[in-house]
């Protein structure tokens, strides 16, 4: 469902280069759950941000479905991140002056115009329902704590039923206990819904929870 060869993303400031993804290929197959770990600095958020198309490498191609993602114009990479992928952030990327509904419905909305709202609202109100959060529809970030925040961000990131759902230390700002149900709420997702699931995690409880485990370090994948 989703390749990558010889990926390279090097950084440069005027004279000096710094090389973050090193020939790095990999396959992750259709609703797979994936973990990708490794020390901090070893290149793993670029390498999930370059898969989900929110990057562009240096050298390397990555493949969706077997169309070429890197070589797509932006427009046609945008919709395939907007409906294709859904994505969940270490620290939610909420916008403060909406509310958790309106949050939620906002990726919906793209391209609908004033048509479809009401089903996007429905379907919104359903997704933070599931959640547990239907007496925090009209919340705003700051009146949710950190757990509630990313069950948004989650929500959110399902709006538009993605097929493949890419997470960037999704417990990693969270208390045990909510960390612990974010966990389950992805292993939900992949196991009933058939969500393909790629993961950056320092959890070990989150990566042991996946089907498969890959360890990058110093931007080279070092088991696979």
């Amino acid at each position: 469902m989703l390749k990558a060869l010889h990926l390279q993303k090097t950084y440069r400031q005027g004279p000096k280069a710094l090389t973050v993804l090193k020939d790095v290929s990999l396959e992750v197959k259709r609703s797979e759950m994936l973990s990708i770990v490794g020390p901090s600095g070893a290149g793993k958020s670029t390498l999930l941000h370059i898969l989900g198309g929110l990057d562009t490498p240096t050298h390397g191609e990555v493949f969706v479905d077997g169309a070429r993602l890197t070589t797509m114009d932006e427009r046609r990479q945008a919709a395939i991140r907007n409906k294709m992928f859904g994505f969940v952030f270490q620290f939610y990327h909420l916008l403060r002056e909406f509310t958790a509904l309106e949050n939620v419905m906002l990726p919906g909305c793209v391209g609908r115009g004033s048509q479809g709202v009401s089903d996007v609202r429905k379907k919104a109100e359903g997704l933070l329902d599931f959640l547990g959060l239907s007496q925090r529809l009209k919340h705003r970030p700051s009146e949710l704590s950190g757990g509630e925040q990313q069950r948004v961000a989650v929500a959110r990131a399902l709006i538009n039923d993605p097929e493949i759902l890419f997470c960037d230390e999704p417990t990693g700002n969270l208390d045990f206990e909510s960390g612990r149900h974010i966990q389950e709420l992805l292993m939900r997702l992949n196991k009933e819904k058939g969500t393909t699931v790629v993961l950056v995690t320092h959890s070990p409880e989150l990566a042991h929870g996946s089907h498969r485990t890959l360890k990058i370090f110093d931007g080279r994948l070092v088991t696979g």
